[in-house]
């Protein structure tokens, strides 16, 4: 498996070296110097000596596609994984902040809950005391009327 692996990324490595080579050898042009049209402007003309140029545009450079079938299922595999896990990490975040949202949302309702049951029982207290001033008051009232019926 390792001597399998060592000759993919040998192979690998020797392919972008040629391509390099090649694009390079492209960008270098032989130094023979142009003719100009009979219409050309002279700023078009070759810079003279001395005078730097500005630096050609960047060129977007692929190496070719390899048909090795060995070097396709790779690259393949390569893409899926990378579009898994990016796939992962975006799910993962959304977990996140389901998550989050769920236990914000959970701690208000207990909260709530809590803040509600204290004014149940508060209420229940206040009623209690009502019921039981109601009840002394009545009684006290029996008694004082029992009090005054008998001599």
């Amino acid at each position: 498996m390792t001597q399998i692996r060592k000759l993919l990324t040998g192979t690998a490595l020797a392919t972008a070296a040629l391509f390099a080579q090649g694009a390079f050898a492209q960008t270098e042009a032989p130094s023979a110097a142009p003719t100009l049209a009979p219409g050309a402007a002279p700023s078009q003309a070759p810079a003279a000596a001395g005078v730097a140029q500005p630096a050609p545009a960047p060129q977007n450079l692929t190496a070719p596609t390899s048909t090795d079938p060995l070097v396709q299922k790779r690259e393949a595999n390569a893409q899926a994984s990378a579009e898994y896990r990016s796939a992962k990490k975006s799910a993962n975040t959304e977990y996140k902040d389901a998550k989050k949202q769920a236990k914000s949302q959970y701690k208000s309702q207990v909260k709530d809950a809590k803040i509600n049951r204290k004014a149940d029982r508060q209420a229940n207290d206040s009623e209690m005391k009502d019921q039981m001033s109601g009840q002394s008051a009545q009684q006290q009232g029996a008694v004082q009327q029992s009090g005054t019926s008998q001599p």
